[in-house]
């Protein structure tokens, strides 16, 4: 009888302290998850503060640029021209890289307009898209057909065409005109896999930590037109749509970009268009954040 009240003590006693763990590591997980919320909240505020203060300034700079060229004679020599594109240009390069900023920090808020979207509408978009650019390249899709076609997912088709074809810009712009760039899609339930591949000049493996973060320039991307914005705002409207993002690649034999987003359920044709509402939200399995009125990011 000692015995057996003894290991019921120890039992009892071994439960109470994994009780106590769980709540700490839950503790410990929500604290993160407000502290994350909080930088999220400061990081917007920020860039939305450098938009503001930055953009009455380059825009000054560069009205006073095109003055100085139109009123100094000596200024419209062919050296003084070339100064002046090269600094007007860089006002160009700073005021893009604000804007793109600023796309990002809207992107995380922005209410998202659900509906049924069919993928291979939009990656068709795409590809007729960059074939209408300066020197448009080819880009092979290959899309299921048999037995069936992609299933649609619930999202937003303008932000999804957005996430798209900065994936496919990308795969472009870091291959040669000679190197093949393809974009797959499977039917792999519970998830609409697309894949963006090339065989262009891949990523050096110590950078491939740094490719999601914002304004990330790779050593291959110096002297390349760009901010380095595509691949973060890709990720963000990926997760704004519950799908998740991967890249594998090989430095000198390309890059592959794996996008997977949910399949919308099978009543989803009787969602309504724009349908933006918590209920539907809930409903749907997504997490979408909005901004409330005092500015703080809340869960919808």
């Amino acid at each position: 009888m000692v015995a057996l009240g003894i290991g019921a003590g120890v039992s009892a006693g071994l439960a109470k302290r994994a009780r106590a763990r769980r709540r700490e590591a839950a503790s410990l997980a929500e604290a993160l998850e407000r502290a994350a919320g909080l930088a999220q909240a400061e990081r917007r505020r920020f860039v939305l503060r450098l938009d503001h203060e930055l953009k009455n300034p380059i825009t000054a700079m560069r009205a006073a640029v095109a003055n100085l060229e139109a009123s100094i004679p000596e200024v419209g020599a062919p050296e003084g021209c070339a100064v002046l594109a090269s600094i007007d240009g860089q006002l160009v390069r700073l005021s893009r890289l604000v804007a793109d900023l600023r796309k990002v920090s809207e992107l995380e808020t922005r209410p998202l307009t659900l509906a049924a979207v069919q993928l291979a509408g939009v990656l068709e978009e795409v590809v007729a898209t960059v074939a209408e650019q300066p020197g448009g390249r080819r880009v092979v899709l290959s899309l299921p057909t048999a037995p069936w076609p992609l299933p649609p997912v619930l999202g937003d088709r303008d932000l999804l065409y957005l996430a798209f074809v900065n994936l496919v810009g990308n795969a472009v712009k870091f291959s040669s005109a000679t190197d093949t760039v393809e974009i797959r899609g499977t039917d792999d339930p519970p998830w609409v896999t697309t894949e963006v591949a090339d065989n262009g000049i891949g990523i050096p493996a110590d950078e491939l930590a740094i490719v999601w973060d914002e304004l990330a320039r790779g050593r291959a991307a110096r002297g390349l037109p760009g901010t380095g914005i595509g691949l973060s705002i890709a990720r963000t409207v990926v997760a704004r749509h519950g799908g998740v993002v991967g890249l594998r690649s090989r430095e000198a034999e390309g890059t592959v970009v794996t996008v997977r987003l949910p399949a919308a359920p099978p009543d989803v044709a009787g969602l309504r268009h724009g349908d933006d509402s918590a209920a539907t939200k809930a409903s749907y399995g997504l997490s979408l954040t909005s901004q409330s009125p005092n500015g703080r990011t809340r869960r919808g």
